[in-house]
């Protein structure tokens, strides 16, 4: 059984600058894995010790994204590659999933591939489901449940807002999962001394397949960002004193005047 979880290194801060392309300047800005890449690594490793599998890691981004493979290793998983090229920067989600899903080849068929519902950067939520696509394997999103799980395929259940959803699928697939599928584990010292000096490989454009340039990078983005920008913070606060009669009638009239009911 081979796994592949796709993880992502974001800011660890809300002020971050934007670049004349639209895109975050990640140079100097401190980092951590995407949280709900937790979820999905977590989910993989569960895979792959009733499964007896092996789990591979994979990332998209510059050199210095290596932490984040340093990190899935202390947690539990076998080998990790980071897809890096200046002919990658400033993809948008096509661009992103499909540089992705050409990595997936160059690396090797998995069985399964489990992403995040979405990141913290971005917030799109179409980069796992479009990977899929473009590798022509069914997917499921939003899995908040693993039902069933053998060598022939796997049964989720999926939250589909009004209804939840129970389906089942045969390798090779790709899920998404929500946050809360399972507690993800914490990152292991013990595995971080025997992992030290265990590679990380690059995956560059030389390595892919499909060399054409016009479908990475921003050259290979159809959309673009019109504007970035933090949101305000707003600290006013109000302090109001009475009985809970009064209190009520001032929470109301707040409530009220902000048009909220």
């Amino acid at each position: 059984m081979k796994i592949f979880v796709c993880v992502k290194q974001v800011p660890e801060t809300n002020q971050v600058e934007v670049d004349e392309n639209g895109s975050l300047v990640r140079d100097g800005v401190e980092s951590k894995m995407n949280p709900y890449d937790l979820y999905a690594l977590e989910t993989a490793l569960k895979l792959k010790e009733e499964l007896n599998g092996e789990l591979t890691v994979l990332t998209m981004g510059p050199p210095q994204a290596e932490v984040v493979i340093k990190e899935a290793y202390m947690m539990g998983a076998d080998e990790g590659y980071i897809l890096s090229d200046r002919k990658f920067a400033g993809a948008d989600v096509l661009a992103t999933s499909y540089t992705l899903s050409q990595g997936i080849k160059a690396i090797g068929q998995p069985d399964i591939i489990i992403c995040g519902k979405q990141t913290t950067d971005g917030d799109t939520a179409q980069v796992g489901p479009a990977i899929a696509e473009y590798l022509n394997m069914p997917h499921v999103a939003w899995v908040t449940k693993i039902l069933e799980v053998d060598d022939k395929g796997i049964a989720v259940e999926m939250d589909m807002a009004d209804t939840v959803e129970t389906v089942k699928m045969s390798y090779p697939c790709l899920i998404t999962v929500e946050k809360g599928i399972f507690q993800p584990r914490l990152p292991s010292y013990k595995r971080k001394l025997a992992t030290k000096d265990r590679p990380v490989v690059m995956k560059t454009f030389a390595d892919y397949f499909d060399q054409d340039t016009k479908r990475y990078g921003l050259s290979g983005s159809p959309t673009q960002v019109e504007r970035i920008f933090n949101p305000e913070s707003n600290g006013e606060k109000v302090v109001w004193e009475g009985n809970g009669e009064e209190l009520a009638g001032n929470m109301f009239g707040k409530l009220k005047e902000l048009k909220f009911v």
